[in-house]
């Protein structure tokens, strides 16, 4: 059986988990929790860092921070997850969706301009496969109309933007906010888990009292108050010191792992690259302005129909393959929410896009096993 991911424990998680509950404190804001917070700031230059019990709460986070209205106006790609639209949904937004490239499921910002109005309060560009998306175009479109950029990083820790400056920005340290995964199918994991990123310093202070569940408590802890209370909306937002205690433990193995995953992608390429003609598969495409950080390895195939064959083929192989969105524009939730307008390609990849197995004990052996899936007849 080849599973389509697999937790692993690469260093001290379980130690750091034993140290947190025998240091008699295991909610939120302890030892674990400042150390994952410092290494992100230190590692990727990233603003203020608050880990969040999931990439959801951290987008919810940011749409309380953005203070998004009733009325107010988001744009999204209409090919990512749920949370992506769901945070700025709860605080009233209109989501306006746009639609992916014809050969990348990132956001295509050539749409994005005509879908500004008075009331566009923010864009949220999703690094779909930990792929940038170009955030060159992205912020002079955003100075240019004054809005917000809200980075869903959830798949692209350890990527990076190369910008017209020739200069590699960390993905998550160029929006105004950001927000990351933990969650037990990215590269680095903590079982759920997530992280806000405030590189806007207007935001710092509030975010720090809406993670608090709305009070200045942080600021008591740092003996910047002598007393604090309730001040603001928010809530628990933080995770517990076993959940950082384990996700420092990962981070320490970063760049072992983050090795690891590039070289399996790799890998794949190298052995499907080949095959794609014969195979009618098209292979994922790496911008040149963004880096590779072994997320995920996808690939896209001519027609349903197609794709669900091979789906079947990896089933009986023991082999666990999936589709990823379906496309936000047309869920039964949102489709009579949505202006009408068309958007093909994100319903392209929403009907052809596949992701294979990729976890970090995954071998060579077990994809040589599924490449030769492809070459049955």
């Amino acid at each position: 059986m080849i599973p389509f991911n697999k937790p692993f424990l690469i260093g001290s998680e379980l130690k750091y988990i034993e140290e947190a509950v025998k240091s008699g404190k295991i909610s939120g804001n302890g030892k674990y929790t400042q150390l994952c917070h410092q290494f992100f700031e230190q590692k990727y230059g990233f603003g203020r860092c608050l880990l969040t019990t999931s990439c959801t709460d951290a987008l919810e986070m940011a749409a309380i921070l953005a203070d998004i209205k009733e009325g107010d106006e988001v744009i999204i790609p209409s090919y990512t997850f749920v949370s992506t639209a769901l945070a700025f949904v709860r605080q009233g937004a209109k989501i306006v969706f746009a639609d992916s490239y014809s050969d990348n499921p990132n956001i295509d910002l050539d749409s994005i301009e005509v879908l500004i109005t008075s009331k566009t309060k923010a864009i949220v560009p999703v690094h779909y496969a930990g792929v940038a998306c170009d955030m060159d175009k992205i912020m002079e479109l955003a100075n240019k109309y004054h809005l917000l950029v809200i980075e869903d990083a959830a798949q692209a820790i350890d990527s990076f933007y190369i910008g017209k400056d020739g200069i590699k920005k960390a993905l998550g340290s160029i929006g105004h906010l950001a927000a990351f995964s933990f969650h037990e199918t990215k590269n680095i994991i903590s079982g759920e888990g997530g992280m806000i990123v405030i590189n806007d310093e207007r935001f710092t202070d509030r975010a720090e009292i809406i993670w608090e569940k709305g009070t200045n408590r942080t600021q008591f802890f740092r003996g910047e108050i002598d007393k604090y209370g309730w001040v603001d909306i928010g809530s628990s937002f933080l995770p517990s010191e076993v959940i950082a205690a384990f996700l420092w433990g990962q981070l320490e193995n970063l760049d072992i792992i983050q090795k690891k995953r590039k070289l399996l992608w790799e890998y794949y390429y190298q052995q499907l690259n080949p095959l794609a003609n014969l195979c009618g598969i098209k292979m994922p495409q790496i911008p040149d302005y963004a880096t590779n950080n072994g997320h995920m390895f996808y690939i896209q195939f001519a027609t349903l129909e197609e794709r669900t064959k091979y789906i079947e083929r990896f089933k009986k192989q023991d082999i666990l393959s999936v589709f990823h969105y379906i496309s936000l524009h047309s869920s039964p939730y949102y489709s009579l929410k949505h202006d009408g307008r068309v958007l093909p390609n994100s319903d392209k990849f929403t009907d052809t896009l596949l992701r294979l197995p990729m976890y970090y004990e995954l071998s060579e052996t077990e994809i040589d096993a599924i490449v030769n899936c492809f070459l049955e007849k």
